[in-house]
């Protein structure tokens, strides 16, 4: 492993879509700079990605056989000190996985680099002992780290906050400011408080929300690295990616957003799913999706959904059900498979969603009040499973997005112009809903939603939706911001891919 340095660039992602879907697009775009790909994964999430993966020319999928992940899998448990037995299990075969792959392809010469999906980050000693540089990257934004960077300075330089302070963080935006409650809702969820039942608080926090007093963990996790990389871009988060390349002592590129080839070559018009995203299960076709959609007027329609892998409490989602029966806006509403329950969906990892009407409720945690569906009439289309969210984002009808603010649904909607009604559930996503409303001014918060420790009510979610449909002013941002994608992929993000490649190949 100590011969010559090839151009290959392997890329390790995470499990969840929301992990693998922007790796994949990273590994395409390796390739306009003459970089072959070898995009690494357990074999057991072959079908969860996209088609013209496997065909694209410069890039290889290599799948390495391992057992799926227990039935009770999260992301917070993949990584760290805490995981379970299972996933050791896992992790060892995967690990022993890639170092037959290494020692087989690369006898006399060595990989440009990896890219390690930070919570893979317990791979690292492989590629180390292999003399492969790595580099860490972020599918979160840069808003959310340089935040949980700078939670933790704060408590190390003993930064006391007491209710109502908001102290200014050097290097970050004054709309940012450091907040009581951000401190306090980390130190409840440090504790365990809460759950995901009937009444309590929300699901637990993502890995990588700091531990008060320790050091940030994405800190550890990119420990050895040669540089950081994040899915986003100069015109997002130019603030934040300045402060963290301040803050480390590594280069910092940001490299988003990560979006499909077909949505930068459909730029203002529908952009279809199908075309760069697995077919998973659904109870509506994305033809049937845009016929519906066909049909409302331009900016009526309110699209909600959470997401494949968090959501509201049971109780939370009985209120969102009866906000959206008695407004009076044309809705999209997507419920995943075991939404209201504690852990992950049931298709987290593949499994699927199935539209046979007799089976159409088998794995779900949440299901709408008896009568809804007559109630509401074609003024709502509850979807079950998967959802063409870029081609809904895209279309014209669709005037805002209640969203639980992980991070590619936020990049998604602010591509496509659309506000955001904001409704976190745990970690980033708190952070990158004040991104949303604090900083970009593109969207509301529904009201009570930033704070877990009291419940979101059916009000508040009416409220919300007439603030984000009603807002003249939010929508203009929207789509002003909207423009500075007109161009394509980013320049500053191809400028530092390039500066990247050729740091990493000498």
């Amino acid at each position: 492993m100590e011969g010559v340095t090839a151009a290959d660039i392997l890329v390790l992602p995470f499990f969840g879509q929301g992990h693998l879907f922007p790796c994949a697009e990273l590994c395409k775009h390796f390739s306009s700079h003459n970089c072959k790909s070898i995009f690494i994964i357990p074999s057991h999430l072959s079908s969860s990605i996209p088609s013209d993966l496997h065909r694209h020319p410069l890039v290889q999928v290599i799948q390495i056989s391992t057992s799926p992940p227990p039935a009770d899998a999260s992301d917070g448990d993949y990584s760290g000190p805490g995981a379970k037995p299972a996933h050791h299990r896992q992790h060892h075969q995967m690990g022993q996985g890639i170092e037959s792959f290494l020692s087989e392809r690369f006898q006399n010469v060595r990989p440009a680099f990896v890219v390690v999906d930070v919570m893979m980050s317990w791979s690292k000693e492989i590629f180390k002992k292999a003399n492969i540089p790595i580099v860490s990257f972020f599918t979160s934004g840069a808003c959310a780290t340089a935040m949980v960077y700078a939670g933790w300075k704060a408590h190390v330089d003993n930064i006391g906050l007491d209710e109502g302070e908001a102290p200014l963080i050097p290097g970050l935006p004054e709309s940012m400011a450091l907040t009581y409650s951000d401190t306090k809702r980390r130190e409840r969820r440090r504790h365990g408080e809460g759950g995901n039942g009937r009444g309590g608080g929300r699901s637990g926090m993502k890995p990588g929300t700091p531990r008060l007093g320790l050091p940030t963990r994405w800190v550890d996790e990119t420990e050895g690295s040669t540089a950081l990389l994040i899915n986003t871009c100069d015109d997002l988060e130019a603030p934040f990616l300045d402060y963290l390349s301040g803050q480390v002592e590594k280069p910092v590129f940001g490299v988003g957003p990560l979006l499909p080839e077909t949505f930068w070559k459909s730029i203002g018009s529908v952009v279809h799913d199908r075309d760069s995203r697995p077919n998973r299960a659904s109870n509506y076709t994305e033809d049937e999706v845009i016929s519906w959609l066909d049909s409302k007027p331009p900016r009526s329609v309110i699209y909600v959904s959470f997401g494949s892998e968090v959501g509201p409490t049971l109780e939370e989602y009985d209120q969102l059900a009866d906000a959206l029966a008695e407004s009076n806006r044309s809705f999209i509403w997507v419920i995943q498979p075991g939404a209201g329950r504690p852990g992950p969906p049931a298709n987290m990892f593949g499994s699927k969603a199935t539209s046979d009407d007799s089976k159409e409720d088998e794995g779900y945690g949440y299901e709408p009040p008896h009568g809804m569906k007559d109630k509401v009439g074609n003024r709502g289309l509850i979807i079950k499973g998967w959802a063409p969210q870029l081609m809904i984002l895209s279309h014209t009808s669709t005037g805002g997005f209640l969203s639980h603010c992980g991070w590619n649904s936020t990049v998604e909607a602010i591509s496509c112009g659309v506000p955001v009604l904001a409704w976190p559930i745990r970690g980033d996503q708190f952070y990158d809903a004040k991104l949303v409303v604090k900083y970009l001014n593109v969207g509301h918060m529904v009201p009570n939603a930033d704070d877990v420790s009291k419940t979101v009510r059916k009000l508040d979610v009416m409220e919300g939706i007439e603030m984000v449909m009603d807002d003249e002013d939010v929508r203009d941002r929207a789509v002003a911001l909207r423009g500075t994608f007109e161009g394509g992929y980013p320049a500053s993000s191809a400028a530092s891919l390039k500066a990247l490649i050729q740091v990493l190949r000498k």
